[in-house]
């Protein structure tokens, strides 16, 4: 089931301009308290320039309208996040591409793309989502895109729980030199989390970030 995660404590949180607002108020309230009280108790033969009170009302008069900015500026940002994070529902059932090492096994296979610099050979190790190495084993991938699948058994032929896999390849070039090629997941999109403020798309329990999508398409 589609699902998505989105993080509510923004909407119950005090903002940072409406907590200084609230200072500002309490610090106005003390400032009149003290000027009338110093107005009271002044010389009269020398009393203060009444200039010098209109200019710290003026100070008081600023803050309050760069608060009063910052409280406009919030409400539009929390407007486009919010309609940026309705952007991302529509990941939701789709099949897309994204750059990365994880993908998931499903009904004994799993794929994983590889684009390689330049004709290679090697080895390829895969870890379970523990870490454990499971599988190690041969592969040679020619100049440019690749596809390496692998069937969910173990180096000693035992099958494998469907989850979540990480691949990486270790190759060298004919001149021995050292090969990294970039390693590409698909799938399905079944979940989109915002919970964290960066938006991750699950498939199939591995999270990738929107940021490393390559490509989007209809799922057949």
């Amino acid at each position: 089931m589609a699902t998505v995660s989105a993080n509510t404590a923004a909407n119950t949180a005090q903002s940072s301009s409406a907590a200084s607002k609230e200072t500002l108020l309490g610090s106005y309230d003390l400032f009149l308290t003290l000027l009338t009280t110093q107005i009271q108790n002044q010389d009269p033969l020398e009393p203060l320039d009444a200039s010098q009170y209109t200019q710290q009302l003026v100070q008081y008069s600023s803050v309050e309208q760069a608060i009063k900015s910052n409280e406009y500026l919030e409400n539009l940002m929390a407007m486009m996040e919010a309609g940026q994070a309705s952007s991302y529902v529509n990941y939701l059932g789709s099949q897309v591409t994204a750059t990365g090492a994880s993908t998931v096994l499903a009904d004994g296979e799993a794929t994983w793309k590889a684009n390689s610099p330049e004709a290679a050979s090697g080895t390829v190790e895969i870890r379970n989502s523990a870490g454990a190495k499971v599988y190690e084993g041969k592969v040679d991938f020619s100049k440019g895109n690749n596809t390496f699948v692998w069937d969910g058994k173990s180096s000693t032929g035992v099958g494998l729980p469907d989850g979540s896999y990480t691949v990486s390849f270790q190759l060298t070039n004919a001149a021995g030199n050292k090969v990294t090629p970039t390693t590409q997941i698909s799938g399905t999109v079944d979940r989109v989390d915002l919970s964290s403020g960066t938006p991750y798309l699950e498939i199939g329990g591995v999270s990738i970030p929107v940021s490393s999508v390559t490509s989007v398409s209809r799922a057949t």
